[in-house]
């Protein structure tokens, strides 16, 4: 499918001045968006990601493209120009079926666009992310964010424009510090061109995620933004950055990277919803190995792995950008501005209180003892508690989705933690990220039923019949009415199986 040829459509709406289609998306289509603000100041982008949003005031292209099971594709465009993603445009190809992000576009001039990357010397060849995983709200709007499991990664090996042989160069991406692991490495930036580790420098990229390889890191246990310079993730120009606790766990981080290739790199970090950046570090290149200074950039860009496509990972993701040249803090202070501005929310969810999708809702008990206590998740796990805090608020609050493995079902997404679900494993319910493969459609996918008690509403697993969602001793799983587990008794089954759907508690 061609990817930058206007449609007949897109041709009229040009010739007049599509007055009436971008309506209010007008202003927005005109400020300057991080690319524009980037060339503005003499750096401009080599590379511009993203598959929620035009970082161009005037890209009208597509943004990725997805592959249906059946093989079909289809490029995700924008609602308008230098706007938010057609999310609509991926839910009807999409539906009744599977897709994956088959290609992400590079908004830039030099068309350094991604796809999923081969085979390297730490992992074999990777697999695209589920399309439907992460969904966000951003700009008002419901778009799609890249959700990396595991196994997961893009690549261009053959790019134009980007850093090369110590070259000065810049980059940032937004991500999620709630998904995040200690595997090697949710990266974005520059890399080798020959998926192969091939010596200290030959890597330039942002990193976000819990890894600490020199020691002795902040002991809140991150995650942290660090530079991934290859047989090193850097803090600082020894490793490790003890005053640097990291962004806490907050949905959406702008993580930023500057090199001058010869003899300085920076660090930086924001909340991509509010506020300004924090400069963590900024000084010479590495001095606890050698090979840093100068840099040799071998200017692949790289998504979602390290270098070599070491690939155990996961990660987030939502747009980001690589510039020739290093960015001036005012720069990166307009780019941070402006994405702030967009709006990045959690998921999309009215609050409604009601099991349509799109409706946000919380979930209470309804046996005797328990009508304080709400499902929510802690640790990870589901649990039933009383609400008090605003965390517990957050904790309790759900976005029905459309079933992942059955659309007549549900699915429940988590508000406070994007892409990930309620999902039953070893008939214990937890909460975790989307990894896309059908066994996680099937567990996290619930069919609601008429209360099994008499009154209110219960869950049924889409792939276990007869088994509910139930609360037990404050912990929650499918039970069937009477076997061998403790929690499958009989006693109150039917009232701990029976659940009132509210207004949503955050």
């Amino acid at each position: 499918m061609p990817r930058r040829l206007l449609s007949i459509a897109g041709i009229v709406c040009l010739v007049v001045a599509c007055l009436t289609a971008i309506g209010a998306n007008t202003a927005q289509a005109a400020t300057s968006l991080p690319c524009d603000i980037y060339g503005s100041a003499g750096t401009p982008c080599v590379g511009a990601h993203s598959t929620v949003r035009a970082l161009y005031a005037n890209y009208n292209g597509p943004l990725y493209q997805v592959k249906r099971a059946d093989g079909a594709l289809a490029d995700i465009g924008l609602l308008a120009p230098g706007g938010i993603a057609n999310a609509a445009a991926q839910d009807s190809f999409c539906a009744n079926t599977t897709c994956i992000i088959n290609e992400i576009f590079d908004q830039s001039p030099r068309h350094n666009d991604l796809t999923v990357e081969g085979e390297g010397g730490a992992g074999r060849a990777d697999v695209g992310a589920p399309a439907d995983a992460l969904p966000v709200s951003i700009g008002g709007h419901t778009a799609y964010g890249l959700e990396i499991s595991a196994g997961m990664g893009y690549r261009d090996n053959t790019t134009s424009g980007v850093a090369v042989n110590g070259q000065p160069e810049g980059m940032y991406m937004v991500a999620s510090a709630t998904h995040v692991n200690g595997g090697c490495c949710f990266d974005y930036g520059n890399a080798e061109t020959n998926n192969q580790d091939t010596g200290n420098g030959h890597m330039d990229a942002v990193y976000l995620g819990l890894r600490c390889e020199f020691g002795g890191c902040n002991g809140s246990g991150g995650p942290w933004v660090e530079a991934d310079l290859e047989n090193g993730l850097y803090q600082s120009n020894t490793g490790t950055n003890v005053n640097d606790a990291g962004p806490g766990l907050i949905p959406f981080v702008t993580a930023m990277l500057s090199n001058n290739g010869q003899d300085h790199f920076a660090l930086k970090r924001g909340n991509a919803q509010t506020g300004g950046l924090t400069t963590t570090y900024s000084g010479s290149e590495p001095t606890v190995k050698s090979g840093y200074s100068p840099m040799h950039q071998e200017g692949a860009i790289v998504l979602g792995t390290g270098g070599d496509n070491s690939n155990a990972d996961v990660g987030s993701f939502f747009e980001g950008v690589m510039t020739a040249g290093v960015p001036s803090n005012a720069a990166d202070s307009a780019v941070q501005a402006n994405i702030v501005s967009v709006g990045y929310g959690g998921s999309n969810g009215v609050p409604g209180g009601q099991l349509t999708p799109g409706s946000s809702v919380s979930l209470r008990a309804t046996t005797a003892c328990c009508t304080t206590r709400y499902l929510r998740h802690s640790n990870g796990e589901a649990v039933t508690s009383v609400i008090s805090t605003a965390l517990d608020k957050a904790d309790a609050t759900w976005i029905v989705r459309r079933g992942l493995a059955n659309q007549s079902c549900l699915s429940f997404e988590s508000k406070n933690y994007p892409g990930d679900y309620l999902r039953h494993a070893n008939y214990i319910v937890h909460r975790q990220p989307f990894d896309g493969s059908d066994l996680m459609r099937q567990d996290a996918t619930f069919c609601p039923a008429p209360g099994n008690s008499g009154s209110f509403t219960s869950f049924q697993s889409n792939n276990y019949p007869g088994y509910y969602i139930r609360h037990y001793n404050a912990t929650v799983y499918i039970a069937h009415n009477g076997g061998a587990n403790p929690w499958d008794t009989t006693n109150l089954w039917a009232e701990d199986t029976t659940w009132e759907v509210t207004a949503p508690w955050a």
